[in-house]
């Protein structure tokens, strides 16, 4: 009976990890093709940029919304629905002949940043407390190597065959991980209510214009009035929405829950944390592929750079793995703050030697094992500290956050290198690279300390959390607690 309870577990765990993989792997595969696509399609710079800036507002809005959707209908049912709806949008894009219906059809595919809460929440409903913690470092793991794995494959397709294929590829990986999710085990605790649509328009109209003009800065600038205006007044939406959800029966996102210190301050580490690695994912490729006449750069094609990722890729699997060992010994602040020092080690590490490629890859290594540690850490926090029923809605936010983070590194780090081009030099300087390490690093060193300041679980902790909660969540979290205790 254990033997077989152990394959079906690690059978959903495969195709977890393969779902996870179908849209990890779409945020950067595109990035070494996007100026051909640009080329092919007739578009402008401008234009183009779009391609990024629609899935990244789109995941980062969709994904609380399919959170809290599987919570209310199912995590299985949702699952598949988002994989369906994330191959729809890659076949669109794949036979695309207009830039604006490659920006459509990313739209559609940023649903799949639903994947991250739904498949953690899958965990945390099916499988055994002793199994948990490695099942979701795994899955935090996949999540950031394939933002490395995507620009290897991205390069290599660009290099031997077209853009177009970057987007069958993933259609057949959601297409293969949707029949696979039908399998899934359909039970889990659900929290019947509706979608709270003020709050879901709140939320994109406040997220949309920070983002978009994060994702404009390096042609507009930091201090032009665009930017300020659109970063200001999507805050100030921002703002509304935590009012509203506060006063709504039925909340896009429980404030309540997530302004718990342990819920807050691990969005807060979180956010460091995709800061940290975004900025890395997008330095080291565009160091790798500088000409060495520039006196610092390697001149490898696009599938050279994506190889210079790999070990650091391999590394952050590994490490995703032991960090799941470790939360069972020792608890997950252990490897979420160790993760976070390594990270902040390596980055600094490069800020001083970037010269050679072994210097490259051996730092690299060092950064992305710290950051598998600490981002395979975060999922049990969080879902330590909400009730069961929740876990949906408070994972999606820790993976809304990962994409704000995300998408600051990588605009800071276009900042700092756009900055010091010149007409007399069309590349970065070397000392740009040199700063971004650097801020790369100060805010994985922020993360430490954040992480270092978790709050402790306690059972008067847990006692006091339970009183403080409406009849219904103070049931599912005993109920939560007897079958911890039975696992």
């Amino acid at each position: 009976m254990i033997e077989t309870e152990r394959r079906a577990g690690t059978g959903s765990l495969l195709v977890l990890a393969l779902s996870t993989a179908a849209f990890a792997l779409a945020q950067t595969a595109l990035l070494p093709g996007i100026g051909q696509l640009g080329r092919d399609l007739n578009a402008s710079t401008a234009d183009v940029s779009w391609v990024m800036s629609a899935y990244l507002v789109s995941a980062a809005i969709l994904t609380p919304v399919f959170g809290r959707l599987g919570d209310m209908l199912g995590k299985r049912k949702m699952l598949i629905v988002v994989l369906a709806l994330f191959a729809v949008g890659s076949v669109l894009a794949a036979v695309a002949t207009s830039i604006w219906v490659v920006v459509a059809a990313r739209v559609v595919q940023g649903a799949g940043g639903g994947l991250f809460p739904l498949c953690m929440g899958i965990i945390n409903d099916s499988f055994p407390s002793r199994r948990r913690p490695g099942a979701l470092g795994l899955i935090s793991a996949i999540a950031g190597i394939g933002a490395g794995g995507g620009l290897l494959m991205g390069g290599l397709l660009i290099d031997h065959a077209s853009w177009e294929w970057i987007f069958w590829v993933g259609a057949a990986t959601a297409g293969l991980a949707a029949l696979g999710a039908t399998r899934l085990p359909g039970g889990g605790t659900r929290s019947p209510g509706r979608i709270d649509v003020p709050g879901v328009l709140l939320l994109a109209v406040g997220l949309t214009a920070p983002l978009l003009a994060l994702t404009r800065t390096s042609t507009w600038g930091w201090g032009d009035p665009r930017t300020l205006g659109l970063i200001a007044g999507g805050l100030a939406v921002l703002v509304v929405f935590v009012l509203v959800e506060l006063r709504v029966t039925a909340p896009l996102v429980d404030m309540r829950v997530l302004g718990r210190p342990t819920v807050l301050v691990t969005n807060l580490t979180m956010l460091l944390f995709g800061f940290g690695m975004f900025g890395a994912f997008m330095l080291i490729p565009q160091l790798a592929q500088t000409p060495e006449a520039a006196g610092y750069g390697f001149g490898l094609d696009a599938t050279g750079a994506g190889l210079l990722l790999l070990p650091g890729s391999a590394a952050m699997l590994v490490a995703g793995g032991a960090s799941g060992q470790i939360t069972q010994r020792l608890g997950p602040k252990v490897p979420l703050t160790g993760g976070a020092l390594l990270a902040a080690l390596g980055l600094g590490g490069l800020a001083f030697e970037h010269s050679s490629q072994g210097a490259v890859i051996g730092l690299s290594m060092l950064v992305f094992a710290g950051i598998g540690l600490g981002m395979a850490a975060m999922p049990n926090l969080i879902i330590d500290a909400v009730p069961r029923e929740k876990t949906g809605e408070g994972t999606g936010v820790n993976a809304l956050v990962r994409s704000v983070g995300s998408s600051l590194g990588s605009q800071v780090v276009a900042t700092v290198l756009a900055g010091s081009v010149t007409i007399a030099s069309p590349v970065p300087t070397d000392g740009a690279y040199t700063q971004a390490f650097w801020i790369g690093a100060a805010a994985t060193m922020v993360a430490a300390v954040a992480a270092f300041m978790i709050p402790r679980r306690s059972a008067a902790g847990d006692a006091e959390a339970r009183a403080a909660l409406p009849g219904p969540d103070a049931a599912a979290s005993e109920d939560r607690l007897q079958r911890e205790a039975a696992d």
